[in-house]
Order: structure tokens, then sequence, then C-alpha cells
């Protein structure tokens, strides 16, 4: 796998020059444009590499085959998001779903879910992987907002998180699919439901 950066695990060093870090980024723009044309299945390590310039081997040497780098161009996406504001845990909420909600109805981000789901049967690792480095680390985000808030005695302490966290996070596919992207003050709306349902209301 590829394995450099918080994005994905560390890479073993080998002897000679450092990595090129301008290298990794044009692949992985090129892998994400080809993701998102083409799809996955379609998606060509040899049409990447010669579009962006470099060898095989090159990428090869970064990323185990088409699911890693195709999963590790997806997290390009959720590493550009703005850092979390507000110092409320509604406020955190609804910052983090905001930047959800940007990044999933970006051109093409329902189509970029689609195509790992519908490569499940033929290509389970691309979805463990989609899940691993996407999806988990999305819920745990929302997962800390949550305990944080427990802890500090704003929601109650018998409070179910986990489906709280699929509620915030689910409301949107669910959405979507019903009508296209929410309309811009969803996250606010979807935060002030789920919190209304975990607050502690003796405090």
């Amino acid at each position: 796998m590829r394995k450099q950066s918080p994005k994905s695990q560390p890479n073993k060093q080998e002897p000679g020059r450092p990595r090129d870090p301008e290298v990794e980024r044009r692949i992985l723009t090129v892998a994400l444009q080809h993701l998102i044309t083409q799809g996955f299945a379609r998606m060509s390590i040899d049409a990447i590499a010669a579009e962006a310039g470099v060898s095989k081997p090159t990428i090869y040497r970064r990323w185990e085959g088409k699911a890693d780098l195709a999963t590790a161009a997806l997290c390009e996406l959720r590493f550009a998001e703005p850092a979390l504001k507000g110092t409320t845990a509604k406020e955190r909420l609804t910052a983090l779903l905001r930047n959800f909600r940007t990044s999933l109805f970006r051109p093409h981000g329902m189509a970029l879910i689609g195509t790992v789901l519908a490569e499940e049967e033929h290509t389970p690792d691309l979805l463990r992987l989609f899940r691993e480095r996407l999806v988990e680390p999305r819920r745990a985000m929302v997962r800390e907002i949550l305990k944080q808030a427990h802890h500090a005695g704003e929601i109650r302490s018998d409070a179910d998180l986990e489906p709280a966290i699929s509620m915030l996070i689910g409301s949107f596919y669910a959405a979507y699919l019903a009508g296209g992207p929410p309309e811009p003050h969803w996250p606010e709306r979807t935060v002030e439901l789920i919190f209304t349902g975990l607050q502690n209301h003796s405090r």
C-alpha cells in the first residue's frame, strides 16, 4: 500500500533519492480524473502512468495496485477540506457536515461512491480500503465530537452514539436519493434534529 503521510500507512524507506511529492500529487490527480471519467473497472495503470509522465514502476513503488491508488486519490478530496471551526459540539458537527456536503456533492461525488459500491463483488479490496480510508475516519470525527459532548454533560449518559453517527452522515445519502443534493442549510437542520434527541434535558 501507499505508505506515506497520515492519509495511509507509511512506506518502508528505500535507498536512493527522496520521493518527489509533486510526482505523487500529479499521479493522484490523474488517477482521480480517470476514476471519475472511466470508472474503476476501466481505469488503467498504464494510461495513468502515461498521462502523469511516469513509469508503471514509479506507481507500483507507491501503491500496490488499482484499488490502493484509487482510494488514495479519493482521500485527496477529504484532506482538502478546511479545518473544523466552532467551540460547541453542535457548531463543530455542523462544520463537519458542511465539509462532508461540499465533498459529497461536488461534481461526480456521488458517482464515485457508486463506482466503489459497484465493484464490491469483483474487487472487494476497493470497498474495504474505501471504508478504512474515508468512511471510518469521517465517522471517527463525528464520534469524537459526540464523546466530548457526552463527557461535558451536553448529551444523555445513555445516548446511543453509533446510530446517531449513521443518521448524521446517512441523511445526506438519503436526501440525495430522494431528490438530489439537499439544500445549503441541511447540516444545521440535521445537527439540530439529532442533537435534540441526544441532549441532556436536565442541564
